[in-house]
């Protein structure tokens, strides 16, 4: 643990909309009570003006800085943008990252009880969206007192959710990071995900959903969907310049069905490692979220999407990520532009695919801390 880390932390929760005020969702549905689990770092200025949201991807939860307790190994997703004197400095701001609904790490989701049947929701949850997501994380900055973020920021799934902040929320947020993100998800990101969701519909131990009345879960589904879905956040080069064609602890091929190279190993240990710590349906419910996000669908054209936007914007892309590449974060910006609305653009060239963010790298921690302080002085 560093100087710079924001040290140790504790889990949240925040529980809102209880019957008969439950929260209405896109479907047209209702859901209520929900948990919200969350996480802050820093201190908010008696200003209340110095807060800013972070938002998670897809397999991302609360979780973004800091350690849980001092035999943690790993720190939060994002800890080394997060922390005294890093780009998002908590000596200066106040961070909050909450885990989304339909998630599984303390959030209202698929696995949690329905206080209405005494037992888990499973696919009785309702379908929810990243504007949802969004409405669910208005009600918690409500209760931490706060009526305007300094910033949202967020890469791909987060970088949809921070679009959703800025469209819909605009008098509540003074910036916004969107980042390695689209406005909608293309043709071929659907069909990964849905190969994804078939893999967890073919494990026999799903049971329709069902698995947590089973005592099993579908491990096997879910650990290929991760494998096929982390494919698609790494780039070629960086898969070659990691793996190349090197043998997994042999010198020749096996000649059979066992493990030959070194990039099934990795694969299989993503997989085994996220059941670990990830729930089935919820990997469901939020792929199906991100789906169904489509900006220029709701508005009939990006240009009237962003049209209301009052937020000070930065988009980042990389060169590398081809599952959301440069051409759609640069949508963004062209459709903010048309509104003459404050909008900086940068490409960072590294090689390691869509999980660019989710990795150190010193230009990516400068442009971001400069664009805070300019926003925040």
């Amino acid at each position: 643990m560093t100087e710079s880390s924001v040290g140790i932390i504790e889990r949240k929760y925040f529980t809102f909309a209880e019957p008969p005020n439950e929260m209405p969702l896109e479907s047209g549905e209702k859901l209520g009570p929900i948990t919200l689990a969350y996480e802050t770092y820093g201190a908010l200025n008696d200003r209340r003006d110095n807060a800013i949201l972070i938002t998670h991807a897809l397999s991302g939860d609360s979780h973004a800085a800091g350690y849980y307790s001092e035999k943690d190994r790993k720190p939060g997703w994002w800890d080394f943008m997060i922390g005294p004197g890093r780009a998002i400095d908590t000596n200066k701001y106040f961070v909050i990252c909450s885990n989304t609904i339909a998630g599984c790490q303390g959030s209202t989701g698929p696995s949690s009880i329905n206080p209405a049947t005494g037992k888990h929701y499973n696919l009785s949850f309702p379908v929810i969206t990243i504007g949802d997501m969004v409405r669910a994380q208005t009600h918690l900055i409500d209760h931490l007192g706060i009526e305007k973020l300094l910033s949202v920021i967020g890469g791909s799934m987060g970088g949809m959710q921070t679009l959703e902040w800025m469209i819909e929320y605009p008098d509540r947020i003074a910036s916004a990071i969107p980042h390695a993100t689209t406005t909608r998800l293309d043709a071929q990101g659907i069909a990964f995900q849905e190969v994804g969701r078939q893999a967890i519909y073919a494990d026999p131990n799903w049971h329709a959903g069902n698995y947590l009345e089973y005592g099993v879960a579908p491990e096997q589904g879910l650990a290929v969907a991760r494998m096929l879905a982390h494919i698609t956040y790494l780039s070629e080069e960086a898969m070659h310049n990691k793996f190349g064609r090197k043998l997994q602890q042999k010198e020749r091929y096996g000649y059979d069905f066992s493990l030959d190279f070194e990039v099934e190993s990795y694969l299989r240990y993503q997989g085994s490692s996220f059941v670990q710590r990830f729930d089935a349906n919820s990997y469901l419910y939020i792929s199906k979220a991100i789906d169904y996000f489509d900006l220029k669908q709701d508005y009939g054209s990006l240009e009237a999407a962003f049209a209301k936007v009052n937020a000070k914007t930065l988009v980042f892309s990389f060169t590398s990520d081809w599952l959301f590449p440069t051409e759609q974060n640069k949508a963004i910006v062209r459709a903010l532009k048309v509104h003459r609305k404050p909008v900086s653009f940068v490409e960072f060239d590294l090689p390691y695919g869509h999980d660019s963010f989710l990795i150190k790298n010193e230009a990516q921690e400068k442009v971001v801390a400069s664009f805070l302080a300019h926003v925040y002085e």
